[in-house]
Order: C-alpha cells, then sequence, then structure tokens
C-alpha cells in the first residue's frame, strides 16, 4: 500500500520530475507533486510523495529529511490528513447561524 509524505522546504525551482527522482533513491514512487500558487502559478515551496511501500517511505524520511537540496534544508514527515474546522470552514454568511452583514440594515 502507498504511503504519502509530506516534504517541506522545497527550493521554488524544484519540479515534480526532480522531486520523483531524488526519492527514487529510497524506492518506488508513485507519485510526485508539488504544490502550487494558483494566482501565481509559482510553487508555494512543499509537496507530497507516495512511496509504493511503508518500508520505502520510511526509508525516505531518514535519507532525506534535513538534507539540502537545492540549497535549502528540506523536511520530510509522514504526511496526515487534511484537518476539519470546528466550525466547519468556510465564512459566517447572514441567515446561516453566523455573523455576516446585512444590505438592509440602514
Amino acid at each position: 500500500m502507498a504511503k504519502k509524505l509530506y516534504v517541506g522546504g522545497l527550493s521554488y525551482s524544484t519540479t515534480e520530475d526532480a522531486l520523483k527522482e531524488l526519492f527514487g533513491g529510497a524506492g518506488t514512487v508513485e507519485k510526485a507533486t508539488v504544490i502550487m500558487d494558483r494566482m501565481s502559478g509559482r510553487s508555494k515551496g512543499f509537496g507530497f510523495v507516495e512511496m509504493a511501500t511503508e518500508d520505502e517511505a520510511q526509508k525516505a524520511i531518514e535519507m532525506f529529511n534535513g538534507k539540502e537540496v537545492d540549497g535549502r534544508n528540506i523536511i520530510v514527515n509522514e504526511a496526515r490528513p487534511p484537518e476539519t474546522s470546528p466550525r466547519g470552514g468556510g465564512f459566517d454568511r447572514p441567515g446561516r447561524g453566523g455573523g455576516g452583514f446585512s444590505r438592509n440594515r440602514y
């Protein structure tokens, strides 16, 4: 079963192909993704790598956590699922139990 890793501290010039090639030294890389900013199209400086097995994922953490890549020390650890907001996320909207504003106030 594939194991997803978080990779932080990436150089803005690091590509998905470079990430896949680097982590290939620890085993089979199922997928490598660099997270991009929607507005600017630039890298956000982090990404995710899916290793084929738990053992390969652990090996990748040991090999690359704290290692210098493209002039930056990267952080590699097990990816955690996104946290959900206790309020359900989003903004308060009028009529949905939240604050918000009303155009008919004045």
